[in-house]
């Protein structure tokens, strides 16, 4: 297939029709586009969790989407051709411009601020962005999701209340005597 994801298409047919959005993934002969075909799920609640309607993009036809030339935001059929190195590289057959990768890369934005006016003077608020706050967090440790719920050995090892009783009650069944000549079958006699 000629497309990959983080490109950015149009849908060329069906409810969507006109719509652009990048390629979120790629399902074989479908794609998943990113507010496009969008669909609503009702998810019952639970003891543990609250009801609530999730909205997600389900998957089209990738015969439905086409691939968006940049330059002139018109969609484009796509070719392959072999580049200097002999490499396979997609290129727009109505323009002849070679593809960019498809992963959308990361660029450096400035950070963003917000103007708030206070009684006269102007005060100006810097948002971080999630780029420039990447380099200052520090990386979470790897642990096995287990460990992080309480599973395990060693979460037992670390629980405060080991074989305590869970109520002030005896709940244990009591031991029946059982003798072979109080015993009396119900039917047969």
């Amino acid at each position: 297939m000629k497309l990959r994801t983080g490109d950015h298409v149009v849908v060329i047919s069906g409810k969507d029709k006109g719509k652009t959005g990048n390629i979120l993934r790629v399902l074989g002969d479908r794609v998943v586009v990113g507010d496009i075909n969008m669909r609503t799920k009702h998810i019952r609640k639970r003891a543990d969790q609250a009801g609530q309607i999730m909205r997600y993009e389900a998957s089209i036809s990738a015969s439905n989407v086409m691939l968006v030339d940049p330059k002139t935001k018109k969609r484009a059929r796509v070719g392959y051709r072999l580049d200097e190195k002999g490499r396979k590289q997609r290129f727009l057959k109505q323009s002849g411009q070679a593809v960019v990768e498809g992963k959308t890369k990361t660029v450096k934005k400035a950070p963003q601020t917000v103007r708030r006016k206070k009684k006269g003077e102007e005060e100006v608020q810097e948002l971080e962005t999630p780029q420039a706050a990447a380099p200052q967090a520090q990386k979470p440790s790897k642990t096995p999701f287990w460990k992080k719920m309480g599973f395990g050995a060693e979460a037992l090892d670390e629980a405060e209340v080991k074989d305590a009783p869970r109520s002030k009650q005896d709940h244990s069944v009591p031991a029946q005597s059982r003798s072979t000549e109080s015993f009396q079958h119900q039917r047969g006699e």
